[in-house]
């Protein structure tokens, strides 16, 4: 079957093992902090949103809560993917980071369920609501989402979670502002509907999120190609180098929620071109589409099992 060749690029790997695990004392912290600041804002509001008979705090509060059960699973999946891998889990722990976006996802819309039922509930039988009350408290609601995701703006440029954790926080300071509006409109018209409606907003806007994280996440669980990549601009670029004919058997998907893996099959007749083009290629998949591991095997030979993988190759190009 001729000559093969595997190569993962392995200095590139441990540079990112570093820099990982360099990152997790700070992001243990920024998580610490958002979840105890958090977790307080959730029992004032849901207090005082029972107390005032306002639906708008309660549905903010049940929000909250999801963000701070959010936090925690996606903290435990941010240490769970530090530990190194073990005969057992040869990748490591790394994919806890897509299990933690599926159970997120499906924590959202148990949040959903329960806020929008009584909400509606709430629109067929009104109730008093205190408008300062809701403003004051989803005033509180601004500065602790907006300090929160300020925790998240430095990792945030290099980590897909702390991102998603940045624009997370941003949403839920804007749907605070939304709910101070609503408190304001409330004492100026004197119409409760505007709190039940409010309410209804909030639960959309968080099932409007949630689709788009649990379709995200249940796509990386059956191992598609992460979102960025296109799995056609990596194939020419492949085809593209110097002495490879062909390229089949060509996999990519996410080892985690902020890595991704790569492995190829290239078809060089003129012979192995040595470990330097294999890095240096690495090093391009890195560079241009955020690969960081790619592991390739060479195939030198002509021959029956070289028109068979040339047949497959095709196959492949046609999915």
């Amino acid at each position: 079957m001729g000559a093969h060749h595997h190569h993962h690029g392995e200095s590139h790997g441990h540079a990112h093992g570093h820099l990982h695990g360099h990152g997790h004392g700070s992001h243990g912290r920024a998580f610490a902090i958002g979840i105890a600041l958090n977790t307080a804002f959730v029992i004032v509001e849901a207090g005082y949103g029972f107390l005032s008979g306002s639906m708008a705090l309660v549905a903010d509060a049940g929000h909250n809560l999801s963000d701070v059960l959010g936090l925690l699973i996606a903290w435990a999946a941010d240490s769970l993917s530090a530990k190194p891998a073990s005969e057992r889990f040869t990748y490591g722990y790394k994919s806890s980071s897509i299990l933690a976006a599926l159970a997120n996802s499906a924590l959202l819309m148990l949040t959903i369920g329960a806020i929008g039922a009584e909400t509606i509930h709430r629109f067929f039988s009104p109730e008093p609501v205190a408008g300062q009350t809701m403003m004051i408290v989803a005033a509180i609601g601004i500065a602790i989402n907006a300090l929160t995701a300020m925790l998240f703006v430095k990792g945030s440029k290099h980590d897909i979670n702390l991102r998603g954790a940045f624009i997370h926080m941003m949403g839920d300071a804007a749907v605070s502002a939304a709910v101070v509006v609503a408190g304001l409109l409330i004492l100026w018209t004197g119409y409760i509907w505007i709190d039940t409606l409010t309410g209804l907003l909030i639960v959309a806007v968080i099932g409007w999120s949630t689709w788009g994280l649990t379709r995200e996440a249940v796509k990386m669980g059956l191992l598609g190609v992460p979102r960025g990549i296109d799995a056609i601009k990596v194939r020419a670029l492949l085809s593209g180098q110097p002495g490879v004919t062909a390229v089949h058997d060509l996999h990519i998907w996410p080892m985690s929620t902020k890595e991704t893996a790569l492995t190829a099959h290239l078809i060089m007749p003129g012979g192995h071109p040595g470990d330097a083009f294999l890095h240096e290629l690495a090093h391009a998949l890195d560079h241009d589409f955020s690969i960081d591991h790619a592991t390739f095997q060479v195939e030198t030979a002509d021959g029956p099992c070289h028109a068979a993988r040339m047949h497959e190759a095709g196959h492949d190009h046609a999915d």
